[in-house]
């Protein structure tokens, strides 16, 4: 029974408590100091997993592909981002359609703050820590090159400053959407990637991946501008908690605080979109210059290949002759 209680530490979520209903009682969560066991212990379960997909998939499609060492680890990296982003869409989609979540975007702000979590919530939550967490050591393993260390160092940043401050702040909600958002986006756009070493002509899916990356971040705006400027300001925020886990939620009493973090959030958006901009107008001129530079060694080509007028005769093998084939020289008479 010691052996058992330990090793539901490791696995299951803690703080469970029950919640009173209509219906009878509801057994949900809030969040400690334990659960860093439990993502310690999620974080070997994707170092495991990420081997797995790394042997048994990208290696197999490496060894077909023959691509440099550059566009070998480039692959690498889409291909077990475009694993982990198709599963975290479908369990993110699974979990707020059965939540309501969608169907009553009230929800996501109403009775702040949200400190019981439902079961599949919190589980989520833990094993996106888990896996981001796990991706720093995989920056070793995978022996990345240096020049990328510092941009994927700032990709596990943001994230795990995201889904931790939606995690504590008690967001899970709004953390929720933005995470559907974001791994859809993500999603295309690192399966256009792999689309791209097998076809390099082939940049239908960066076209889609244009579309949605510029639809998510309006949506993702339009949440952050809806439940932090105008949701959370109608709610009556419970004050500071730690019997029932609410630490940090006290602070959105502070409108002050409310509007720097909005603010960051617009700041980090515009740059977002600014960037993607830059490298689209950038990809559209090189695309262009291609094309054109295409055409001009068409005409070139056509040009030579043209046929040469003939008038009165026709050059062979460095000889003029005329139409009937004899030289069009006149022949010089011998003396008698």
């Amino acid at each position: 029974q010691v052996t058992a209680k330990t090793a539901f530490l490791f696995i299951l979520p803690q703080y469970n408590v029950s919640v009173p209903t209509a219906d009878g009682e509801l057994v949900q969560y809030h969040y400690g100091l334990k659960d860093l066991v439990t993502i310690l212990f999620y974080i070997f379960i994707a170092i495991i997993l990420h081997a797995v997909v790394q042997e048994y998939a990208l290696d197999k499609i490496n060894r077909r592909l023959h691509l440099s060492k550059v566009k070998h680890s480039k692959f690498n990296e889409s291909g077990q981002l475009v694993a982990f982003h198709l599963t975290s869409v479908i369990w993110c989609l699974y979990v707020v359609v059965t939540e309501g979540y969608i169907s009553n975007p009230r929800s996501l702000w109403e009775n702040y703050p949200h400190v019981y979590l439902p079961f599949q919530v919190k589980f989520f939550y833990l094993c996106q820590l888990a896996y981001w967490l796990h991706a720093l050591p995989e920056l070793y393993f995978q022996k990345v090159r240096k020049e990328e260390i510092p941009r994927q160092l700032r990709c596990i940043a943001l994230y795990l400053l995201h889904i931790a401050g939606a995690y504590l702040l008690n967001l899970t909600r709004l953390g929720l959407i933005l995470l559907l958002l974001q791994y859809l986006a993500e999603f295309f756009f690192h399966m256009a990637r792999l689309v791209c070493f097998t076809d390099e002509n082939n940049e239908k899916l960066f076209n889609v991946w244009a579309v949605v990356f510029v639809v998510t971040r309006l949506f993702t705006l339009t949440l952050y501008i809806l439940v932090i400027g105008f949701g959370l300001p109608r709610v009556e925020s419970q004050a500071l908690d730690p019997e029932r886990g609410n630490l940090f939620s006290f602070l959105f009493n502070n409108i002050l605080f409310r509007m720097s973090v909005l603010l960051l959030v617009c700041l980090f958006q515009a740059s977002v979109m600014w960037s993607f901009i830059h490298s689209q107008l950038r990809r559209w001129r090189e695309y262009w210059h291609e094309q054109s530079s295409r055409k001009r060694a068409a005409a070139g080509t056509k040009q030579q290949t043209k046929p040469l007028k003939r008038d009165s005769g026709y050059h062979e093998n460095g000889v003029v002759k005329a139409e009937n084939g004899t030289s069009p020289r006149t022949k010089k008479l011998k003396s008698p």
